[in-house]
Order: structure tokens, then sequence, then C-alpha cells
């Protein structure tokens, strides 16, 4: 599933740290939802690529358990990172 590219820097809604806990040291994922509840996944190993869309949170959050990986206990909201 593809979207047109986003406007992230400015309509970004949330950001949250996903792990595989089972690699050594934690593969690491990036999900930012967009003020429209579309969600995109970032691979930081592969220079940022989008590696996963959805049209919501809940269905990217839903493919990032399936691989088993855990959300970081902290979610970074758009209005306190502005502040």
């Amino acid at each position: 599933m593809s979207f047109p590219a986003l406007n992230l820097a400015e309509d970004w809604d949330f950001t949250e740290l996903w792990i595989d806990p089972t690699a050594s040291p934690p593969y690491v994922l990036i999900l930012l939802s967009h003020e429209s509840g579309k969600t995109q996944i970032y691979d930081p190993a592969k220079q940022y690529q989008v590696i996963f869309a959805s049209p919501t949170y809940q269905e990217a959050k839903l493919w990032l358990l399936e691989d088993e990986y855990e959300r970081v206990e902290q979610r970074l909201c758009a209005e306190k990172a502005l502040v």
C-alpha cells in the first residue's frame, strides 16, 4: 500500500520507537503518524526508507506486533516537540 508523500515536518501528530528485542543490539523502527491518521514506518538502518504505510495507526501497530516488535514506552507528540 502506498500513499502520496506526506509533509511530515508540519503535519505529523506523534512518533514512536519500536524495537526487536531479540536482536543484539536491538533493531529499531520509527513509526510516524500523520494528523489524518495515516501512519508510516521508517527503517533508520535503510536510510529512513518507508518500509510500511497504512491508513490507520492500528493497522501499523498490528504489523509491528506480528513481527514481535515492542513499543518503547514513551510517545513523542508534535505539540510537545514544538514547545
